[in-house]
């Protein structure tokens, strides 16, 4: 199990590393005390304000970074896990580094998850999470976001890692064995706040699936400002993270998962989710038994399921 250690990267990152970048050990303090904060309190994203569209708003804004740098958790040498493919995708300028399953024997083409790791840093248990969707027929690929284990590009914290994402998601489709009207995207914590937004941002997902991600990233800020890499006095920097804002945007049904012991996660997933829904939109926020790592699980199982109903077999 992959930890992120208290003395690289202090006890404030670990705040933001814990509560939406699924930080490999739940029990520290630093989670504890900001999962404990009164749920959605002063958070971004009130009742009416998911009109913009949240694709254009990208176009017209450009974040400004006060750090660039890698990301800022650890990561390890890229190995290829077992049973793994590893091949290259585009996000811009940068030339990413993804791993995905063979082709299958049968020569069929497969629906497809994308799956965005937890944390900001690849491990071997990031290939391993996903196993249910492979057991369920589909092909997953999982991706390796900018700055993380010595990838190129500069951690933006939830901005420029979507275009990653949906570079990603494009070299997916891409592969001559996956369907491509049948991509689906998924991700834990980090990776579930990314989700959100790239829904948002392409049309190529045919449904997507948020297991305890955040989307609002007021709270983070409010708990440790000192951590957030770009321009928090700018309120559009947090708002272009925060998919409550623009919850009229998504492109596809969503289901948003939390665990019964992720209070936090409560209030601004269900808040988003009833946005979403005054737009005619098909996503809800859905609470499954656990914390941050049990509960991803049943919230798989019941993503298997959902995108059943989407037409993925």
């Amino acid at each position: 199990m992959r930890t992120v250690g208290r003395n690289v990267l202090g006890p404030g990152l670990i705040v933001l590393v814990g509560l939406v970048a699924g930080c490999r050990d739940s029990s520290r303090a630093g989670l504890k005390s900001t999962a404990s904060s009164p749920p959605g309190a002063a958070g971004i994203g009130s009742a009416g304000s998911s009109r913009a569209d949240y694709a254009e708003q990208r176009q017209q804004f450009r974040t400004k970074l006060l750090r660039r740098g890698p990301s800022p958790q650890p990561g390890e040498p890229l190995e290829t896990p077992f049973g793994a493919q590893r091949i290259t995708y585009r996000s811009g300028d940068l030339t990413l580094t993804a791993f995905v399953d063979p082709p299958p024997a049968d020569g069929r083409k497969r629906p497809a998850v994308l799956f965005l790791h937890g944390g900001f840093a690849f491990g071997a248990e990031d290939w391993e999470m996903p196993q249910p969707f492979r057991a369920a027929g589909y092909v997953v690929m999982v991706p390796v976001l900018r700055g993380e284990n010595g990838q190129p590009g500069a951690f933006s914290a939830f901005y420029d890692e979507v275009d990653d994402v949906v570079g990603a998601a494009e070299a997916l489709a891409g592969l001559p064995y996956v369907d491509p009207a049948r991509i689906f995207l998924s991700g834990h914590s980090a990776g579930g706040t990314l989700a959100l937004l790239a829904t948002m941002t392409s049309k190529r997902f045919r449904a997507a699936t948020s297991l305890s991600g955040s989307p609002d990233l007021m709270n983070v800020v409010r708990e440790q400002p000192e951590l957030v890499v770009f321009d928090a006095s700018n309120p559009r920097e947090l708002e272009l993270r925060s998919a409550v804002v623009y919850a009229g945007s998504f492109q596809c049904p969503v289901r948003m998962y939390y665990g019964s012991m992720e209070f936090w996660a409560a209030d601004p997933s269900a808040r988003t989710a009833a946005l979403a829904r005054q737009r005619g939109l098909d996503v809800e926020a859905v609470m499954v038994p656990g914390d941050h790592f049990s509960s991803v699980p049943p919230a798989i199982a019941k993503s298997i399921e959902f995108f059943g109903k989407h037409g993925s077999m």
